[in-house]
């Protein structure tokens, strides 16, 4: 028997519900135009509401005194975030912040010598990746030394920056977190940093040091609570993982953590950010966004948003 597709049961376009019109199109491009004009002609679809989503989050938690927590990986670094980060900072746009081993490292290279990245296919051909004696030998020190005074690993390194200077002490986050009075904790997985390789390393300062700043975060965590903000930029796997279980150890010990809003912004989608800065922080209450792409253009997208807002009445 045929098919009779006469029977279909149909309806008029105008009674269904779709879920794009014309009001929520891309502006034209016009020259001379504002960033907020330029934030507002973006369609009002996907990565970009999340994005005016975000910005709103942000500014509104500093203008109710709602702290920011960001985690960062090297990459950020790496890609000249700095200056952004430490007027962050200075603002009050990021309360605190957590790094792993690595994002002291390339903030160090780069405030006392100028620099930082190497090549490391080349260099690991003949072995030499990671072996500039400088770096090795001063991260160590500032570590060694900042952990026999009671130090967290971020502030040990922030001190000595600040301590010995350089040509870009100014850039450094862990330096201007340090002068701000802003904790920068840094987690290290011992082994995935050059630094452990140097004869100054010593295992047991850089597991007392960084055990400090987990404890530190464990201890700010509960200051999230009905408002925080906290955006995951760039890693992976070690700072969901230790922010999952910090969360877990401050809702243990301070009660409730919760109605605060979960961001991770990265080039690409991972498990770890998705699962545990994302989803299971706010599976009973407030909100999850992600926006993906290069961290050289959104961080800047999504900080410069939060200034033009801050700069407009309340």
């Amino acid at each position: 028997m045929p098919l009779d597709r006469n029977r279909l049961k149909r309806y008029s376009i105008h009674e269904r519900p779709s879920k794009v019109t014309p009001e929520d199109f891309a502006a034209e491009c016009s020259p001379g135009k504002s960033f907020n004009e330029f934030l507002d002609g973006l369609p009002r679809f996907l990565q970009a509401n999340q994005l005016r989503s975000l910005i709103d989050t942000v500014s509104e938690a500093v203008r109710n005194g709602k702290p920011i927590l960001v985690l960062y990986g090297a990459h950020v670094v790496k890609t000249g975030l700095s200056p952004i980060f430490c007027q962050a900072l200075s603002k009050g746009w990021i309360t605190y912040a957590a790094t792993n081993g690595a994002g002291t490292i390339h903030d160090l290279e780069l405030a006392r010598f100028g620099r930082t990245s190497e090549d490391v296919a080349e260099a690991l051909e003949d072995g030499s990746f990671g072996m500039a004696i400088e770096t090795g030998t001063e991260w160590n020190q500032a570590v060694n030394e900042g952990a026999e005074k009671g130090m967290g690993l971020g502030e040990a390194v922030g001190d000595w920056i600040l301590s010995k200077g350089g040509p870009s002490t100014n850039q450094s986050i862990l330096a201007t977190a340090n002068d701000q009075g802003r904790p920068v904790t840094s987690h290290a997985a011992i082994g995935t940093d050059i630094t452990h390789i140097h004869p100054e390393s010593n295992g047991e300062s850089i597991g007392a040091a960084s055990y400090r700043d987990f404890e530190l975060l464990c201890q700010r965590i509960p200051e999230l609570n009905d408002g925080g903000v906290v955006i995951n930029i760039g890693s992976a796997v070690i700072l969901p993982e230790v922010f999952l279980k910090a969360l877990s150890v401050a809702r243990n010990l301070a009660g409730p953590v919760r109605n605060f809003t979960a961001a991770n912004l990265d080039m690409n989608r991972h498990y770890r950010p998705s699962q545990n800065v994302l989803l299971r922080p706010t599976r009973s209450s407030g909100q999850a966004l992600e926006v993906i792409g290069p961290h050289e253009i959104l961080v800047p997208m999504l900080f410069q948003g939060v200034c033009e807002k801050l700069a407009q009445p309340k």
